[in-house]
């Protein structure tokens, strides 16, 4: 706990002085010196750097202050003049850091030195980059490539990305699963199946057309809360906005613009929803089926009485397939199906399908809501389905507008980190560098998580993240993972998997992309990709945190150079020292997506990566848009029994991803405790509990092992009678790692069934 524990109502909207205040808190708190804090003013800017927390788009014509509160927050997390060196090692051992909470292990500040870890004494001592590199170098010769994972958070530039890619391949392996895995890898299957393109397919200016916004599953002001400024301007257009979502959540409900001076004086509020919906988690398919009821149904009264169509039937003839099947579907599902389902009434239903059907042009909005479930491919498979029904996919205004999580997560996998080999351009990598690329189908997050548990994977570098506090079943991984033989991290500061080290591990630090990267063709310039598959330059100008960091392209070049035998194809040093070079070399493997690359990712607002779907091609197996019929109205995976719950997993106002930057959630109003409990009243009462009650959870799961995580404090709000909610990744114990999205391998995080510990 920081602090005494406080839980009550938040009344404020989101944005406002709440966020200017917990703005000045973090800087105060990391120390960040007063010409440091400057940088704020170029984030997110055609000059500055690209934000290091979530990545939604970067327009042309950025505000003032184009950063969030989360931006923000990151920033000042890297801006910090806190350290932690060497001498912090030798205070502490790894066996008493694990102890300390994430939020601690990581506001101690930046890493400054690399360091080994010495077993006999357990603890991280220094050794030279030399040292270090031949080390790891030697370990990873002596092991089988499948039995290496090279994985990659969603923070790493293209550049590195691409780098690292090639590093695993030419070593002689697939094994590169990413942070995408864990959320939006549900999205990349499920587009690509049904609209042939596996991204989103609307563009920032589409916010500036469009006169509807459906959203699902999305938490905007915690999430990517400078979207807010989009849906303010849309909503002051006239633009409607309705909302799905189990919670209710501040950021859907009205914001209050802190670059807006009027507003912050007057205290004005943008009401952003005018329908909320508290769809049951796992319940969305069931909600959406209702909406497609409606409109199909509407429009067989409509020409049965020979009035407008409701339907855009020249658009679905052209463009799509499987559509009377879908429809006829539609017709035979019952209001009572859907109601038991989706927790919805069928008033509540029919007023959204009839909004979107006075609508011209729809944007649908969709976080980790949908993609985090056992059924999550259906859950998109649906909303494509809506979206198909009016046309509004390939149009000015409209499309599928996923929310991706890390500021590079998407771009990443555009230049190579994929462990699936028919993703990427093989044949064009062994002409290109003169070798056999590995063919077989690599570890995904999952896959490396269950391999680890049966010991089949021997070494693991993680190029960022946190691995082990984002996966599930985390008490069942930290055993297994001592027991690696190889661990390697990549990092900017300490965190929580760093303290589980293999048999030998070294933790090598790393500058910010928001540091100067001098090289000896003069300072560098990395290049990002969007939530909207937009690429952009980002320009490091601070002082790196200390002489001894290299930066990530440094060290990939490193660990490629002590491992790999010599390729004339392949100048790793060359690369360090001009960038450029890297870009020319990306665009030379994917000249579709990156045609004129150095010449155009400067430009304001950067340049778009082609998604054919945005020009309703359809690159799928019918050549057409697909209407996908769901196999079950619901996505939890699990039949509901009595005394059981669907929990879902948050993130706090807080924190991003799994960096805890503080213990105040402030729209949900918990302040001092990240180990809460959010329930319905009703279910309360009816489990004979009462609020501020401390209680567990205990995972139902018939794989003979038990799932506990307790101390949790039971907080009435406002949530689906049957559903409970709880922080990320406190509970990710809970989940355990085979409940996961069909076909992609999401965990299924946002249903995962639970019972109530009371003793």
């Amino acid at each position: 706990m920081d602090g005494d524990v406080k839980i009550e109502p938040y009344e404020g909207p989101a944005g406002g002085w709440g966020s200017a205040k917990s703005l000045g808190e973090i800087l105060l708190r990391e120390k960040v010196r007063p010409a440091t804090a400057r940088e704020l003013v170029r984030q997110n800017k055609a000059d500055g750097f690209m934000c290091v927390s979530c990545a939604w788009a970067k327009p042309a014509q950025p505000h003032p202050f184009e950063f969030c509160e989360n931006g923000a927050k990151a920033t000042a997390w890297d801006l910090t003049s806190l350290r932690t060196p060497v001498e912090f090692f030798a205070r502490h051992t790894l066996t008493e850091l694990r102890s300390w909470r994430d939020h601690d292990l990581e506001q101690h500040g930046r890493l400054t030195h690399p360091l080994r870890y010495d077993r006999a004494t357990d603890r991280y001592v220094p050794v030279s980059w030399a040292e270090a590199f031949a080390a790891i170098g030697r370990e990873l010769k002596a092991l089988d490539p499948d039995s290496v994972v090279f994985y990659t958070s969603g923070r790493a530039s293209n550049e590195t990305s691409y780098m690292y890619a090639l590093l695993a391949r030419l070593y002689g392996t697939n094994n590169l699963p990413d942070s995408s895995n864990m959320c939006h890898e549900t999205t990349s299957v499920a587009l690509k199946e049904v609209i042939g393109s596996p991204v989103g397919t609307v563009t920032l200016a589409d916010f500036d057309k469009t006169d509807c916004i459906f959203s699902f599953g999305q938490n905007v002001g915690v999430n990517s809360p400078r979207m807010l400024h989009q849906l303010q301007e849309a909503v002051r257009r006239g633009a409607r906005v309705v909302s799905f979502n189990p919670l209710r959540e501040r950021g859907w409900e009205r914001f209050t613009n802190p670059q807006d001076p009027v507003e912050m004086a007057t205290g004005a509020e943008t009401r952003i929803s005018e329908q909320y919906h508290q769809v049951k988690a796992g319940g969305d398919i069931a909600a959406i089926m209702g909406l497609c009821k409606w409109l199909i149904e509407a429009d067989d009264r409509a020409r049965a009485e020979g009035g407008a169509p409701v339907l855009d039937h020249a658009f679905i003839a052209e463009h799509t397939t499987g559509f009377e099947e879908f429809a006829a579907t539609a017709r035979a599902t019952t209001w009572e199906e859907i109601e038991r389902e989706s927790g919805l009434s069928r008033t509540a239903l029919e007023d959204a399908a009839r909004l979107y059907a006075g609508a011209r042009a729809v944007i649908a909005v969709y976080g980790m809501g949908l993609t985090q479930h056992v059924g999550g491919e259906t859950n998109l498979h649906m909303l494509v389905a809506l979206m198909l029904l009016r046309g509004n996919i390939g149009k000015p205004g409209a499309g599928m507008c996923p929310v991706r999580g890390h500021s590079n997560v998407q771009g990443q996998r555009t230049v190579g980190i994929s462990e699936k080999p028919e993703l990427v351009p093989l044949d064009r990598l062994a002409a290109q560098y003169g070798f056999q690329p590995p063919r077989k189908k690599g570890l995904n997050t999952v896959d490396a998580s269950q391999a680890i548990l049966k010991g089949e994977v021997r070494a693991f570098l993680s190029l960022g993240g946190n691995f082990l506090r984002a996966i599930p079943d985390t008490h069942r991984m930290e055993p297994a993972w001592a027991k690696l033989r190889l661990t390697v991290n990549i990092a900017t500061k300490l965190n929580r998997t760093h303290l589980i080290p293999g048999e030998v591990a070294y933790l090598l630090p790393t500058t910010s992309r928001i540091e100067r990267d001098p090289q000896a063709s003069g300072d560098q310039t990395v290049s990002m990709e969007d939530s909207t598959a937009c690429i952009h330059a980002s320009f490091g100008k601070v002082e790196p945190a200390s002489p001894d960091l290299l930066t990530e392209p440094s060290i990939v070049a490193g660990l490629a150079k002590a491992t790999l035998p010599p390729n004339p194809r392949v100048d790793w040093d060359g690369w360090v020292a001009n960038y450029s070079r890297i870009r020319d070399s990306i665009e030379e493997t994917y000249p579709e997506d990156f045609r004129g690359y150095n010449a155009r990712m400067a430009v304001p607002g950067g340049f778009h990566r082609p998604v054919p779907a945005r020009q309703r091609v359809w690159k799928t197996g019918s050549g057409k848009a697909e209407f996908r019929i769901p196999k079950a109205l619901r996505a939890t995976g699990f039949a509901d029994a009595p005394g059981q719950f669907r929990l879902v997993t948050l993130r706090s106002n807080d924190q991003f991803n799994t960096t805890i930057y503080g213990y105040h959630d402030r729209f949900r109003g918990v302040q001092g405790t990240r180990m809460v409990l959010f329930m319905h009243p009703e279910d309360i009462a009816a489990a004979g509990l009462s609020d501020g009650q401390e209680v567990g959870l205990s995972t139902v799961a018939d794989d003979g092992i038990t799932r506990e995580v307790k101390g949790f404090r039971v907080t009435a709000y406002s949530i689906p009678r049957g559903c409970v909610g709880g922080y990320y990744p406190e509970c990710n114990p809970l989940v355990p790692v085979w409940h996961h999205a069909e076909e992609s391998k999401t965990p299924a995080a946002k249903s995962v069934p639970v019972r109530l510990l009371t003793d």
